[in-house]
């Protein structure tokens, strides 16, 4: 594991931020890494300072260096596809959620089974979302319900049920007792954890609300569509303090949003948000103008199953047909986004 090896079968197009194609052809100086798991990855997540963790659907989580390569750690125990996958910045624990209806915690420098299970849906769980010190856990299924865990104990504290709330997506609020959560039902909700309750419900887009995302600041919210041939398929930026209406849409995907993220601020580029789709694209936008800034179609990955920010110019990109790619954006007259490496 971690060993590098040259590239193979793997082609990137590049496109400038208008769409329009740029060079193709083998990325041949880039290095790939051992692969992180047997097979499609579902789920990837960032820790700090540069490791990250997966699930996949070969039912396995997975600790890896995202600059070596190396995986650190394999955790097994869930008995289907691993869905999801989180964790507490600095915590020395991470989550998953899996198809088996429960959510699993796993001490990293631990054994490689679990050290909690949360067990209390009827349905695959698809959301998962730590408090900032990792002592509790929110959980969502497609059951409808929406749990809240005590990690220590392994307790569930609270659960909600809530008509047609498939839940696609949890995300914490930074510094609040709140989770973002995005449903099957168009709907993206903010509940207050204190007594698991939602306090407010976003007006429903068009389409199925696959993912959600909050900035690091915690005043903004992102959450991504389905969609088909250009219909929907948008990522929504909505304001947390002004909760009325959405702040602005951002729109050039081909086929369902997958997953969007906010980028850490940094030096590379204006306050910036990316997003990733079943077309096989990576997508860069400006925050606040919507204008798309990059586009990396990454060429017989399959569809893009999720999205991580390591940094301000760091993506990872959970692929179904080729792992974990690592993509770099590039600063300049015009901003780019490129892949170097492959986990």
């Amino acid at each position: 594991m971690g060993k590098l090896q040259s590239k193979f079968s793997i082609h990137t197009t590049k496109y400038r931020a208008d769409g329009s194609m740029g060079e193709v052809g083998p990325a041949q100086a880039d290095p790939q890494h051992s692969p992180a798991h047997s097979d499609a990855v579902t789920a990837v997540a960032a820790l700090n300072p540069d490791l990250c963790v997966s699930g996949a659907r070969d039912k396995s989580v997975a600790l890896c260096s995202w600059r070596s390569g190396a995986v650190l750690q394999r955790f097994t125990g869930h008995q289907r596809e691993v869905t999801k996958v989180t964790s507490a910045p600095g915590s020395s624990r991470v989550f998953s959620a899996s198809r088996d209806k429960t959510a699993m915690m796993w001490e990293l420098q631990g054994t490689p089974g679990p050290s909690q299970c949360f067990a209390a849906h009827d349905l695959v769980v698809t959301g998962l979302a730590a408090s900032p010190d990792a002592s509790q856990l929110c959980t969502g299924s497609r059951d409808n319900t929406v749990c809240k865990w005590d990690t220590e104990t392994g307790q569930c504290l609270r659960r909600a049920i809530t008509f047609r709330n498939l839940v696609t997506h949890l995300c914490w609020v930074p510094g609040e007792s709140y989770v973002i959560q995005s449903s099957e039902d168009k709907t993206v909700r903010l509940w207050d954890l204190r007594q698991l309750e939602v306090a407010h419900s976003f007006p429903a887009k068009q389409h199925i609300q696959t993912c959600c995302d909050v900035s690091p600041d915690g005043r903004l919210c992102l959450s991504t569509s389905s969609g088909t041939a250009g219909e929907g398929c948008e990522a929504t930026l909505w304001d947390l303090r002004q909760t009325r209406s959405h702040v602005c849409e951002y729109r050039g995907h081909f086929q369902t949003t997958t997953s969007g993220v906010f980028l850490p601020w940094g030096p590379v580029l204006t306050p910036s948000i990316a997003t990733a789709s079943l077309d096989s694209t990576v997508k860069v936008w400006d925050r606040d103008t919507a204008a798309c800034l990059a586009t990396l179609y990454l060429d017989g990955a399959g569809p893009l199953s999720s999205l991580a920010a390591c940094d301000s110019s760091t993506l990872l990109c959970a692929t179904s047909n080729s792992g974990i790619h690592v993509l770099q954006l590039r600063d300049g007259v015009e901003p780019g986004l490129e892949e170097v490496a492959v986990l």
